[in-house]
């Protein structure tokens, strides 16, 4: 006890508390849970982007493609489209049952085979979507694949944000706005993403150029397939989850 207890006893202790109260115990446990939680969140979310983003390139590679993306385009997405939600997953609200988890093996590492699972099928989903984008956007030209690759791979990233929020529960149980700061910084990245194709001067420095109608539609529908595809993997049970913490 911090108050009552004498100096050896403190001296002595693994844990010493404050206020005295048993009670901080279980709030200190909790809040624990809660960061290593939002930790494990953010790795994964960054893991399977960049998984996605070096599948993406890798495979333009072996095909002998034209590059799907600049070096810009690369280096925009990861200090823009990735950092900011990556940063506000750090603050995400407690998930329904944290306190219910078994506790964690301390000499367990953090990347099981179900993390590695999630990173690697995940980061193959955006792949995967970015290289669709590009394929259909070279039919138009090479400026409109790459422009169309750009957007999905970077508005897709910010919709699966929300993906890994929680590798059990549906994300329309959960709630999209529980989290007000990542809502914030995947608004604030998706404006950013916008200016970089509409504001023709910033446009012209990343070699992007305008969409139609019907390209700016497959872009919608490849940026929010990640949501539907994690949410029927997640349905089937197949996604893995955290019992432990």
């Amino acid at each position: 006890m911090g108050r009552v207890g004498t100096d050896v006893a403190k001296e002595a202790a693994d844990m010493v508390l404050a206020d005295d109260n048993f009670a901080t115990v279980v709030a200190a446990v909790r809040e624990g849970r809660i960061i290593f939680s939002n930790i494990l969140k953010s790795i994964q979310f960054l893991l399977s982007c960049n998984v996605g983003e070096i599948l993406l390139l890798f495979i333009a590679t072996m095909a002998n493609w034209h590059e799907p993306l600049l070096p810009i385009h690369i280096l925009w997405v990861n200090l823009v489209t990735d950092s900011l939600p990556a940063l506000a997953l750090g603050v995400d609200p407690a998930e329904a049952g944290i306190m219910d988890r078994h506790p964690r093996d301390p000499g367990r590492g953090i990347f099981d085979r179900s993390m590695l699972t999630r990173i690697l099928y995940q980061g193959a989903m955006v792949g995967g979507l970015s290289i669709a984008a590009f394929l259909i956007g070279q039919q138009y030209s090479l400026t409109i694949g790459r422009t169309m690759a750009f957007a999905v791979l970077a508005l897709s990233q910010l919709v699966h944000v929300f993906n890994v929020r929680s590798n059990t529960r549906s994300l329309f149980a959960a709630g999209f706005f529980t989290n007000p700061q990542l809502v914030g910084a995947i608004l604030l990245s998706a404006i950013l993403q916008l200016l970089v194709i509409f504001v023709p001067a910033i446009a012209d420095i990343f070699k992007v150029t305008q969409l139609n109608g019907i390209q700016w539609l497959w872009v919608a529908a490849l940026s929010i397939a990640p949501l539907v595809i994690v949410e029927l993997v997640k349905l089937a049970g197949l996604n893995g989850g955290d019992t432990e913490s």
